[in-house]
C-alpha cells in the first residue's frame, strides 16, 4: 500500500496560510455598501476600478520606494498574471511583424502555451541563467546572431526576386494580421523572464543586469514582460526577521534609465498577481507601465467586450488594501510563514541528501535574498531527474517537478536540467516537506544501489 501522497511540484500556496477571514469580511463590506457593490457588479472602466488602480500605486510606491512614486494611470486591473500576459501579446504583437519570443531558461512552464496560441509556436528560443538570473550578454549576441542571419535571408530573396524578374519575396507584401492602432505598437521581440525569485530556480536578477537588460530591450524593440509575481515574498539570510526587497523592478528602471523610455510605450511592462498572496482562485492582478502601454493594453478587444477583468473581485480585493491590511498581512504572515518553510526544507536536504551529492539553491542561511516559493536541487551525475521522478511517484508516491518541465519547447532541455529538481515549499506543511525529503532519499539511494 502506498504512504498518502506528498506533493513538491504544486506550486499554489497552502489554504492554511490564506486571509480566508479577511477575504469574508471584505466580501461581506464590499458587497453591504451599495455605492461600492453596483459598482462592482457593473462591467467597470477600461482600466480596471479605479480605487484599486490607485490603492495599488501606493502599495507599490511604499514598498518599493522608486525613483519617482508609481500613480494610478500607470496601472491597470487584470484576471491575473496569465491572463495579462495573453493580452499583451493580443495588442502588442503580431506573428507577422514580431519576430521572436526570447525567454530564460529554465522557465515558468505553463507559459509556453500562452506564447503558442498566440501565434509564436516554433519561435521561442531559450537564454541561459546563471546565478544572477537570465544571462543578458548571452541575450545580447543571439539578438545580434538572429538579426544578421535575417538581412542575409532578405537580401537573398531579394535577389531571387530580381533573377526570377518576379517578385517572391514575403517580405515586400507589407502582410500584417493587425491593423495599426493609435493605443499600441507592434514590438519586433518579446523577452521574458521572473526577475525576482524566479520560478523554477529561485534566482534573483541584480539592478547592473537588469539595467543591461533595458538597453539591450531598447536596443532590438522588445519588449521584456517581466513577471514580478514573488516580489513580496522576499527574505535575506535566516537571521533576517523583516521583508526584503528585491532590486528595482525592470520597469523602475525603464522609467529612468538613460532619461527614461525611447517612446511613450517603452520597453518593460511589470505583470504582478495577487495569486500568491490571497489566493490562486482570486484572479485579479495588475499591469504597469507607462501611460501609453497601459491605455493601449486597457483597451484589449475582450476588454472593450466583457468589461474590466475581475470587477466584483477587485472591489473586494480593495477593501484589503483600504485599511492597509494586505502588507501588514504579508510582512506579520506569509514572509515568516515562508522562510520557516524554506529553512525546513534547506535543512532536510542538507541532512538527508547531501550524502549523495545533492546541492540546492537558494540556501536561506547563506543567499543574501531568498523568497518565493522554490528550492531548485541539483542531482549528482549519475542520477537523471526523469528518472528520479518516475521512481518517486511510482514507489514512495511521491512528486516532483523533473528540471527538463522547464525547458523551451523545441530545444530539448540544454545544459544542466536533466539533473535539476523543482521542490516547492509552500504547499505541504513542514511535517510533509521532511518526510518528502527522507521519501527522496530512499528513491536516490536504491537507484544508486540498482533497485
Amino acid at each position: 500500500m502506498h504512504p498518502k501522497k506528498i506533493d513538491l511540484f504544486q506550486g499554489w500556496p497552502t489554504s492554511s496560510m490564506l486571509p480566508v477571514k479577511r477575504l469574508k469580511q471584505a466580501a461581506n463590506a464590499a458587497l453591504s455598501n451599495k455605492a461600492i457593490f453596483e459598482t462592482g457588479l457593473e462591467y467597470g472602466p477600461d482600466e480596471g476600478h479605479y480605487p484599486l488602480r490607485k490603492n495599488i500605486a501606493h502599495w507599490l510606491s511604499n514598498f518599493y520606494i522608486p525613483a519617482q512614486p508609481v500613480t494610478a494611470d500607470r496601472i491597470c486591473i487584470t484576471g491575473g498574471a496569465s491572463q495579462n500576459l495573453a493580452c499583451v501579446l493580443q495588442v502588442f504583437t503580431d506573428p507577422a511583424q514580431t519576430r521572436m519570443v526570447w525567454l530564460v531558461e529554465p522557465t515558468y512552464h505553463l507559459g509556453f502555451r500562452i506564447f503558442e496560441d498566440a501565434g509564436f509556436a516554433g519561435r521561442l528560443r531559450g537564454i541561459p541563467e546563471d546565478g544572477d538570473g537570465m544571462d543578458v550578454a548571452a541575450l545580447e549576441l543571439a539578438l545580434e546572431a538572429f538579426e544578421r542571419s535575417e538581412k542575409l535571408t532578405q537580401e537573398g530573396l531579394v535577389c531571387a526576386c530580381i533573377v526570377a524578374s518576379v517578385c517572391v519575396c514575403p517580405l515586400t507584401t507589407n502582410k500584417v494580421y493587425k491593423p495599426d492602432s493609435l493605443y499600441g505598437k507592434i514590438y519586433k521581440h518579446v523577452i521574458y523572464c521572473v526577475p525576482s525569485f524566479a520560478n523554477p530556480s529561485g534566482t534573483t536578477m541584480p539592478r547592473a543586469r537588469r539595467e543591461a537588460l533595458v538597453r539591450v530591450a531598447r536596443r532590438f524593440d522588445a519588449l521584456v514582460v517581466a513577471d514580478d509575481v514573488y516580489d513580496f515574498l522576499g527574505w535575506g539570510t535566516a537571521h533576517s526577521e523583516s521583508v526584503s526587497r528585491p532590486p528595482p523592478r525592470l520597469v523602475d528602471i525603464d522609467r529612468v534609465l538613460d532619461g527614461g523610455p525611447q517612446d511613450r510605450f517603452g520597453n518593460v511592462v511589470s505583470n504582478g498577481s495577487f495569486s500568491k498572496l490571497i489566493g490562486p482562485g482570486c484572479r485579479v492582478g495588475w499591469a504597469e507601465g507607462t501611460d501609453g502601454f497601459i491605455r493601449g493594453l486597457s483597451r484589449a478587444g475582450s476588454t472593450r467586450s466583457g468589461g474590466a477583468p475581475s470587477q466584483l473581485m477587485s472591489t473586494i480585493v480593495n477593501e484589503l488594501l483600504e485599511d492597509n491590511f494586505l502588507p501588514g498581512y504579508i510582512a506579520g504572515c506569509l514572509v515568516p510563514e515562508g522562510r520557516k518553510r524554506h529553512m525546513c526544507l534547506a535543512s532536510a536536504i542538507k541532512e538527508h541528501l547531501s550524502q549523495f551529492d545533492v546541492s540546492f539553491t537558494p540556501d536561506p542561511v547563506t543567499s543574501p535574498l531568498a523568497g518565493g516559493y522554490y528550492i531548485w536541487v541539483m542531482l549528482p551525475d549519475a542520477l537523471t531527474a526523469a528518472q528520479v521522478c518516475e521512481q518517486a511517484l511510482k514507489t514512495r508516491n511521491l512528486v516532483l517537478g523533473s528540471g527538463e518541465t522547464f525547458a523551451v519547447p523545441g530545444r530539448g532541455g540544454g545544459g544542466d536540467l536533466h539533473r535539476r529538481l523543482r521542490l516547492c515549499f509552500m504547499w505541504e506543511d513542514e511535517g510533509r516537506l521532511v518526510e518528502g525529503v527522507e521519501r527522496l532519499g530512499v528513491v536516490i539511494r536504491e537507484i544508486l544501489a540498482g533497485k
